[in-house]
């Protein structure tokens, strides 16, 4: 069983336009209501980490200001309802300072609510993006070391992966074994870039909310039946 699965939720969008609907926060809604669907699987298998790649920080600037309002609503609804449900820790990964405050607020919440939660543990990227993620550990790194009085020249000594793992917004937490995406599509769309260096992927050609317990059991024993050698 993988312990940390990452999920790229696509083709909310197509989904609503294939059935008919006028707005493409149809799909969104469907989309959502999906995710809670999926981590009730992930949690029954046992698997202790997952992240949910909800809105990135491009998606902010480029898509349509009426679908991003919607996104919003929808993600904060999402945030709020997985906050109360058991025993599951929620944990926001991004950039909180992109975000509207209301949803920055929400998102802030969900986490104090949950923080000493032991259950599954629920990444909700929101407001991110890979690189810029690199770009926070590299400055962390940076500012804590100017800190304590190091020199430059220390630092670049002693830099290791290592090290700016642990200052990702997932520091301690285990890399993703496996990262799944629905609608077919096949890339990363600056994803957990770091962290997926040695994940295993699994792409899977239904649309995000047509996406099946069956769908996934099968992408979990495509996982079991493969050999990974992380190198060696």
């Amino acid at each position: 069983m993988p312990h940390h699965v990452a999920m790229m939720i696509d083709g909310n969008r197509r989904w609503a336009r294939q059935l008919g609907y006028e707005s493409a926060a149809d799909g969104h809604r469907a989309g959502a209501a999906k995710m809670r669907e999926f981590l009730g699987w992930c949690d029954e298998l046992g698997v202790d980490v997952v992240s949910l790649y909800l809105l990135s920080a491009d998606n902010l600037t480029k898509r349509d200001s009426k679908e991003i309002g919607d996104l919003i609503e929808i993600i904060a609804e999402l945030a709020d309802t997985l906050s109360k449900h058991g025993d599951w820790r929620v944990q926001h990964v991004g950039r909180a300072d992109i975000l509207p405050p209301e949803l920055a607020r929400v998102l802030a919440d969900a986490e104090e609510r949950t923080r000493d939660h032991t259950g599954l543990h629920v990444n909700l990227a929101v407001g991110y993006g890979g690189r810029n993620e690199i770009v926070d550990a590299v400055r962390s790194i940076i500012g804590k070391h100017n800190a304590s009085g190091g020199t430059l020249e220390d630092l670049a000594a002693h830099l290791t992966p290592e090290m700016i793992g642990e200052h990702l917004y997932t520091g301690g937490q285990p890399d993703p074994d496996l990262v799944i995406r629905t609608s077919g599509e096949q890339r990363l769309s600056d994803f957990l870039l770091w962290q997926s260096a040695h994940s295993e992927f699994y792409f899977v050609e239904a649309l995000g909310p047509d996406l099946r317990r069956v769908d996934f059991l099968r992408a979990i024993r495509d996982f079991a039946d493969r050999d990974r050698r992380f190198g060696r």
